[in-house]
């Protein structure tokens, strides 16, 4: 596959990832029409599906928050006149105490069987969208990701990885129509911004991977094998290690330390497993002195960061969204946010242009048809959700993360990554952009 990549160096040392990553202020704007007078409920209700408690809470709560303010903020501008948008958040987390597909799966089953839910935002992980994605399809209900980042969640093929037991796009979209939208660039992309950042940056060369199994992780990790050899690198073992989540990864450590690896590269989250494998590879002699680096599931946690910093480790993390801090426009919305909620999270700004552009696709699908009566009026709530799916198709919206528009898989133009290194970044453990990625 051709990847073309545009490289800037990060002008925003010293300002906090959770200014960094943000975008920006007020609903960002698309071409619209206005609504037509109401035959239906005059309350649309939106949703949103993340991760907010337990393991995962440090990412998913900040994420939700930002797709909240966007429903805050349309409703205190009449966005939509006359209608009232009623946010209605789902949480995924499961008995395990982290995000959990069968948790999703019955989340959404509950939204798509409430004929008011117009569409929902989210979720935050792949393995979760699997299951929610067959779902919504058949109803049919938009779904727009600010995080997902699995390449075959929409798309096929060998140039990708998605073929075999990775060809997922029949099973997710039964209908064989796109219902799916995401904001976030892929892990085909991801995998190798970081595996270029390595190699040609940082002039490493020895790196040992290991993954999670899980959909985002697994993927994430066989994309950065195939760059970083690509690259010239060595990978240990020649593949990566996949694991599920433990208690100990001390064995593994152990074995990896025998090779004298310059980077561990995790494909997963830091709740399962990234966090603890920092800690405990800094108690190998022969570890210390790795970079432990991995992808945007290892962002959000400041209990992490504050490991990372605390142990004296070196590690990098990619996010699939640009470094916004020097937009203008972002300033009124970080001043918002954090006066609402406190900091911003990794995919705040996503989420909330997420939440704007399935606003706006709501205000053109009331040009074309009317809401559903009430909850229970399944037959318009089917012309409704359609209507909103054809609008979402055909969006261009300038948000507050870039320029945004689908493609024929639902997949977003806007292919920005950023590299950040944990540091300490105006007194605290934070992160710290370092290099611009984008995808062409």
């Amino acid at each position: 596959m051709k990847r073309n990549w545009l490289r800037f160096m990060a002008m925003t040392m010293g300002i906090p990832l959770l200014v960094v990553m943000l975008v920006a202020c007020g609903a960002g704007t698309t071409t619209g029409t206005s609504t037509s007078t109401t035959q239906g409920s005059t309350i649309i209700k939106v949703a949103t599906d993340f991760p907010v408690s337990g393991a995962d809470a440090g990412i998913g709560k900040s994420t939700e928050n930002g797709a909240h303010l966007a429903v805050d903020e349309a409703n205190a501008n009449h966005v939509i006149p006359g209608y009232t948008l009623q946010f209605d958040p789902q949480d995924d987390v499961g008995a395990s105490g982290v995000h959990d597909p069968t948790k999703g799966a019955n989340n959404m089953k509950a939204l798509v069987g409430d004929a008011l839910v117009a569409g929902v935002v989210g979720p935050l992980n792949s393995n979760v969208a699997q299951a929610e994605m067959p779902i919504a399809n058949q109803a049919p209900l938009a779904m727009i990701s600010p995080a997902n980042t699995n390449p075959c969640l929409t798309k096929e093929g060998a140039d990708v990885g998605c073929t075999g037991a990775n060809d997922l796009v029949p099973k997710l979209r039964p209908t064989g129509k796109v219902t799916y939208f995401r904001v976030a660039a892929t892990d085909d992309h991801q995998g190798p911004a970081m595996a270029d950042y390595l190699y040609n940056t940082l002039h490493l060369r020895t790196a040992y991977v290991i993954d999670d199994t899980e959909t985002y992780g697994a993927g994430l990790a066989k994309y950065f094998v195939q760059e970083w050899t690509k690259l010239g690198g060595t990978v240990v073992d020649g593949k990566s290690h996949s694991v599920k989540s433990t208690t100990s990864y001390l064995n593994l450590l152990t074995a990896a330390a025998a090779s004298k690896p310059d980077v561990i590269y995790f494909g997963g989250n830091y709740s399962t497993g990234g966090q603890l494998i920092q800690q405990q590879m800094m108690t190998i002699p022969s570890l210390k002195n790795a970079v432990f680096a991995g992808g945007d599931g290892l962002t959000g946690s400041s209990d992490f960061y504050k490991q990372i910093v605390d142990s004296g480790g070196k590690a990098y993390m990619t996010v699939a969204a640009p470094d916004v801090s020097k937009i203008p426009a972002a300033q009124q919305f970080i001043k918002d946010y954090t006066a609402k909620y406190g900091d911003v999270g990794p995919y705040s700004a996503a989420a909330y242009d997420a939440m704007n552009i399935l606003i706006q696709a709501i205000k053109t699908a009331l040009t074309k048809t009317h809401t559903p009566k009430d909850s229970s009026d399944a037959a318009q709530a089917q012309v409704f959700r359609q209507a909103v799916i054809d609008a979402l198709k055909t969006i261009t919206y300038n948000g507050i993360t870039g320029k945004i528009s689908f493609d024929q898989n639902g997949d977003t133009t806007n292919k920005i990554f950023t590299v950040y290194q944990v540091a300490n970044v105006n007194g605290q453990p934070d992160l710290e952009a370092k290099e611009v990625v984008t995808v062409q």
